[in-house]
């Protein structure tokens, strides 16, 4: 069986931590902890993406092998992994809180996949670190599964994130209070193997500039540049400002995606926003069901809304602004912040504006009305309960059909009551004036089913799998799956994989009501 090789560039190349004790403590000058997992029950292999494993040179064979499940379930390590867990602070909330890190996360090693390139493996749910503050550093299956399939799940959507390779059952029970209301409850235990080529995240940066601690500062922006921004040039003022404004229109782009897909984050703190602009942290995220931009999944953050739906663009902007406070001391004036956070509102307009015009089928034309339309689209998708994936699904049907006299039946199934005249009324003169203005747009029907997804991880769906592991069958999290592995693809006999959330799961926990245990 051959296994991966793996490098440790982050552990050789950065000041590490000279205790490898996992008692909760503050960790000055360092940017990981050495740390080991800490031993499971019953490792076992739930299930994994065979692609991303294809990607990284890990065969069929490594991963049927009952010693992988093993590594992954944090028993055992391959040749070359040295684990650590990342030192780092963050804003949560609004609120600067101080040094956070990787409090149940541990990375295995950089893996060096076939193409060459490298990508760090991480574990979710191993055990304690030196982060870990109260918690034991466990995960609950509820929780991992969840992470597994929205990572993979955006991924086939096209929207940039981390990936996950394997969900292992760990055999062991996990006390968690779901609301933190005081209901504990043992559940069981479950890890998820993180892949992405780093885990940096905003607040790597926001922590030892918060300490005073410029020299570190300097060597982690370095390594971050000649890692993996080598394009931009050999360190320097002038690159620390264009390595800023990189990552300001990466996160634009990334928050135009959620949006365009109708994804929540759900606590957008800028540890958990990842400095390649990926997707990082699956927690107690949402796909929004009826289109209502103040709508948040995450309990935690109710009343404020301060991460719902409508907020993320802004939300974006204001932990760019965090990450470039933390960058000033090597900075040349505070000049190039204020352009990396006036490319984050270009880039993001841009992107936001191509990417829903491109649900409608149109390359966005000013001049053609185009942006009062989609400003039209809003208020329709807004003014009634109405399932946004099923709406702009439904445009394919429309526009192969004649100009609309009555709301066609694949539209009417985005409602989930029937609109009364009024709304009715609005939503065929905007469907009429839609229709009208792509005639004679070039394959128009091919080109909305490969913008539009009919299938995305609704939050009732991932429950489903989720009710069905804990009973012991895994069938359904396999299905759901292979589902959300072709998103814009018709998939015959899979229908109830494309409804409208059900009244069930309307107040259900872990559908509509989650939060940062979720």
């Amino acid at each position: 069986m051959q296994l991966p090789e793996f490098r440790r560039e982050f552990r050789d190349q950065l000041p590490g931590d000279p205790s490898d004790v996992l008692e909760p403590r503050q960790v000055e000058g360092a940017l990981w902890s050495p740390v080991a997992s800490t031993p499971v029950a019953a490792p076992r292999l739930l299930a994994h993406s065979a692609e991303l494993a294809a990607d990284l040179g890990l065969s069929p064979e490594v991963m049927r092998d009952a010693s992988s499940a093993a590594v992954l379930g944090g028993n055992a390590l391959w040749p070359g992994m040295r684990p650590y867990a990342a030192n780092y602070g963050g804003h949560q909330f609004g609120h600067w809180a101080g040094q956070l890190g990787d409090g149940r996360a541990i990375v295995l090693g950089e893996l060096v996949t076939p193409d060459g390139t490298t990508q760090e493996l991480q574990l979710k749910g191993a055990g304690p670190t030196p982060y870990s503050r109260r918690g034991d550093g466990r995960a609950v299956l509820r929780s991992s599964l969840r992470e597994f399939l929205c990572s993979e799940a955006m991924f086939h959507l096209g929207v940039p994130t981390t990936r996950a390779l394997s969900l292992v059952a760990t055999g062991d029970q996990v006390v968690r209070d779901m609301f933190y209301d005081g209901n504990a409850a043992a559940e069981p235990g479950a890890i998820v193997c993180r892949v992405a080529p780093s885990f940096l995240r905003f607040g790597s940066y926001e922590l030892p500039a918060s300490r005073g601690d410029t020299a570190l500062l300097r060597q982690l922006v370095d390594f971050t540049l000649l890692r993996h921004f080598p394009e931009l040039g050999a360190p320097s003022p002038a690159t620390y400002a264009a390595l800023l404004r990189e990552v300001a229109e990466r996160t634009a782009r990334l928050v135009a995606a959620w949006m365009r897909v109708g994804f929540v984050h759900g606590v957008l703190n800028t540890d958990n926003m990842s400095i390649l602009g990926l997707t990082i942290d699956y927690g107690p995220y949402g796909w929004i069901d009826d289109f209502d931009p103040a709508w948040t999944p995450n309990t935690t953050d109710l009343p404020g809304r301060r991460y719902c739906f409508g907020n993320q663009p802004q939300i974006g902007l204001w932990n760019v602004e965090r990450l470039g406070a933390a960058l000033l001391p090597l900075l040349e004036g505070d000049a190039p912040v204020a352009a990396a956070l006036q490319a984050y509102q270009q880039t993001y307009g841009e992107a936001a504006t191509a990417g829903f015009a491109a649900r409608l089928g149109l390359t966005f034309d000013a001049a053609r009305g185009d942006g009062e339309l989609l400003a039209q689209c809003f208020e329709v998708l807004g003014g009634h309960e109405t399932d946004m994936t099923i709406f702009f699904r439904a445009l394919t049907d429309v526009a192969e059909d004649t100009e609309p006299s009555a709301l066609p039946p694949a539209l009417a199934a985005a409602f989930y009551t029937p609109p009364d005249e009024q709304h009715l009324a609005r939503v065929l003169v905007w469907l009429r004036r839609w229709w009208q203005r792509t005639r004679g747009e070039p394959a128009l029907a091919p080109r909305l089913r490969e913008a539009n997804p009919k299938f995305v991880l609704r939050n009732w769906l991932a429950q489903e799998a989720i009710d069905a592991a804990h009973a012991g069958d895994l069938q359904p999290l396999h299905t759901l799956q292979e589902v959300m592995r072709r998103p814009f693809d018709e998939q015959p006999g899979r229908e109830h994989y494309a409804q409208r959330r059900p009244d069930w799961a309307r107040d259900k926990p872990g559908c509509s009501a989650l939060s940062c245990s979720s």
